[in-house]
């Protein structure tokens, strides 16, 4: 589900974390982690349409994971923007060591308190890889970092995975890490956006596959 609460004309830097196309591996609904898989042709139409939506947002840079699925899918919003890409493996998704390339109903029979666990915000090494806080660890500073170098009312595209976007927000905004699972999921191509406000950073929209509407309200 798409919650939108921001205001198109609110100053200040924002972040859109901007989850790759469809993947073959994601209709198996096998982990991918760190694999490098490419875009199916739906993946890239979903990148397409997506991008000429987010060029309408006027995106100042572009920064991608170096994985294909994600690096294809910057590279249609650069088409449209002009933008250069930067890529960064700081930005990949999660390794899930013995998890990757088995599908969810693998996974639950093999490694099923594993799972559970790890669903219940516990740090869990699914399949002996990388605790979500060391996701974090290495993809949020290079976001920061990019988005230092945005002018004051700039606007940063971060093209990712979306167990890095998750924690990767959950970091930005100051939660603990065993809520974070709390922000749910992302669909392909969809994405979330970050504002800079009085109080650090905020979630302005997440899960989104359409342009923001303005806040009109008590909460603006």
């Amino acid at each position: 589900m798409s919650t939108t609460s921001t205001s198109g004309s609110r100053s200040g830097r924002k972040i859109v974390l901007w989850r790759h196309g469809q993947t073959s591996w994601n209709l198996e609904r096998r982990f991918q982690g760190s694999t490098d898989i490419g875009l199916t042709g739906t993946g890239v139409a979903q990148a397409r349409r997506a991008a000429r939506l987010l060029a309408s947002l006027r995106p100042d840079a572009i920064v991608s994971s170096d994985l294909s699925r994600a690096a294809a899918t910057a590279a249609e919003l650069a088409s449209v923007t002009g933008l250069s890409v930067e890529h960064d493996e700081a930005l990949r998704e999660t390794y899930a060591g013995e998890w990757q390339g088995l599908t969810h109903d693998e996974i639950l029979a093999k490694y099923g308190e594993q799972y559970a666990a790890w669903k219940r915000g516990e740090p869990v090494r699914r399949g002996g890889g990388e605790l979500e806080t060391e996701v974090a660890d290495r993809a949020a500073p290079v976001v920061l970092r990019h988005a230092e170098r945005l002018g004051a009312n700039g606007t940063l595209v971060v093209v990712s995975h979306g167990g890095t976007i998750r924690t990767t927000i959950g970091r930005l905004l100051g939660l603990e890490a065993g809520s974070w699972e709390s922000l749910g999921g992302l669909s392909n191509c969809c994405w979330s956006v970050l504002g800079e406000g009085a109080r650090g950073w905020r979630l302005l929209e997440h899960n989104a596959g359409t342009l923001p509407e303005p806040v009109l309200g008590d909460d603006d």
